[in-house]
């Protein structure tokens, strides 16, 4: 199966701003663009009022990744040649593919199946800017990782 959004034509910059636009709309109280070195955009931080009081969110783009994927599905010749090293195109996709899962994810929130703590926990940044996605990874997942077989009911 093709990358999603592979052939999107969808500025870097359009995808942004609709995604602080939805931000916005779904009572995010404050949205930041991040940018890596070169200035390009690498995460949209966000703040949102939870039952437990704010809590701030970073949502990153893994350029890096898609372009792998986008070079894999070229080798196999899923894709066509051109999309062969677009770090450009790999940009697009990646914040496309990120305004379309959030979307979803706020949908979600809307018809009661999620809450935000639930969807963005991940996201959630600590008081050292590091997610609790990076806490967790940094332990190995210590205390949730099942070992030797084990299984929770």
């Amino acid at each position: 199966m093709a990358l999603l959004n592979y052939t999107t034509k969808i500025s870097v910059a359009d995808s942004v701003a609709e995604i602080t636009s939805i931000l916005g709309s779904c009572g995010a109280n404050e949205v930041r663009i991040q940018y890596d070195g070169a200035r390009n955009v690498a995460a949209i931080a966000f703040k949102a009022a939870t039952q437990f009081g704010e809590i701030a969110f970073s949502l990153p783009a893994n350029v890096g990744a898609a372009q792998r994927v986008l070079n894999k599905q070229v080798e196999l010749r899923q894709i066509p040649k051109r999309y062969l090293n677009d770090s450009h195109q790999a940009r697009r996709i990646c914040w496309r593919i990120l305004k379309d899962w959030l979307t979803a994810q706020l949908a979600l929130i809307e018809i009661g199946m999620a809450s935000v703590e639930q969807i963005f926990l991940p996201y959630a940044q600590a008081q050292d800017g590091r997610t609790v996605f990076e806490e967790l990874r940094d332990r190995k997942f210590k205390g949730l990782a099942l070992t030797n077989g084990e299984s929770k009911p």
